[in-house]
């Protein structure tokens, strides 16, 4: 099949959930493109931010938005399209539909009732936020948005503190300095970076121990863009019972002794046990 019957060949009828470029539109995809132009309808998040995108490309199909707000509206009738044999793209503002965005539900629906579902790979924040960072990818867990209020964001990095895993979380700029500083508390001084305005002219990949970033960005201006934080995997060494208390009294300072532990469990590898039962003797909380 030459180049010229391949572009125009038609594609089957169903939903295709299709990744968008994060930034720089050169990342889009030959067959992204192909899914967007030849879709009966276009699902996004925002008609303004993916219209850009479809003017751009020049490409003329209609789109509809698609989110959590009018979701119970929408949902049944892009169902509909689908019912009737129509292509159904879904987008979001930009990446990997579904990270992080609405779109879950469309896709469980469709599937029960037995309609196509295609992914069309593409950008991801967070794929190119870890081979990027120089931080360990063998192993990661992505976390999503933590909480905005101040209690609910370090009780979930404390459920988060048992991982042996880099964890790659979304921030907006202007929570990320407390977030930082909660990272910091919970999880102990571990190597990690900060990924800003990937792939656009001014991208920016900060790295460092967790101290040293969130003194950083106390003292600076709010940054602007994206921000993916990925916080690497505490390093296995062998620790002393001096150590343990070091760790631990520091911790205790600005910690509840559940927090101080799971901290301290997480950054020196040591069992729970052996770190609640010293934390107890430390805090006097017998």
């Amino acid at each position: 099949m030459n180049k010229k019957s391949e572009k125009n060949k038609k594609i089957m009828p169903g939903l295709y959930v299709t990744s968008t470029p994060i930034g720089n539109l050169g990342d889009m995809s030959f067959r992204a493109r192909k899914v967007l132009e030849q879709a009966d309808i276009i699902a996004c998040e925002d008609t303004r931010v993916t219209g850009k995108l479809l003017a751009y490309f020049d490409i003329k199909t209609p789109a509809v938005s698609y989110h959590d707000h009018n979701e119970q509206k929408i949902l049944p009738l892009l169902l509909e399209r689908l019912e009737a044999g129509q292509i159904v793209a879904l987008v979001s503002d930009a990446g990997t539909p579904l990270i992080s965005d609405p779109g879950y539900r469309l896709v469980k629906e469709a599937r029960n009732a037995g309609y196509s579902v295609s992914s069309i790979p593409g950008a991801s924040a967070i794929l190119a936020a870890l081979t990027s960072a120089g931080l360990p990818t063998d192993r990661f867990m992505f976390a999503g948005f933590l909480p905005n209020k101040t209690q609910a964001r370090r009780k979930t990095l404390t459920d988060l503190s048992a991982l042996k895993a880099t964890l790659v979380f979304y921030e907006s700029p202007k929570r990320l300095k407390d977030s930082l500083r909660d990272i910091f508390e919970i999880l102990g001084d571990r190597e990690a970076a900060i990924c800003r305005e990937l792939t656009k002219l001014f991208e920016e990949v900060r790295n460092g121990n967790l101290s040293d970033l969130t003194e950083h960005y106390r003292q600076a201006d709010r940054p602007k863009g994206e921000i993916v934080i990925i916080v690497g995997p505490p390093l296995e060494t062998e620790v002393s019972e001096d150590q343990l208390d070091m760790a631990l009294t520091k911790a205790l300072e600005n910690l509840s002794v559940k927090e101080a532990v799971a901290s301290v469990t997480y950054t020196t590898g040591l069992k729970r046990k052996q770190v609640y039962a010293r934390a107890l003797e430390l805090s006097g909380s017998k």
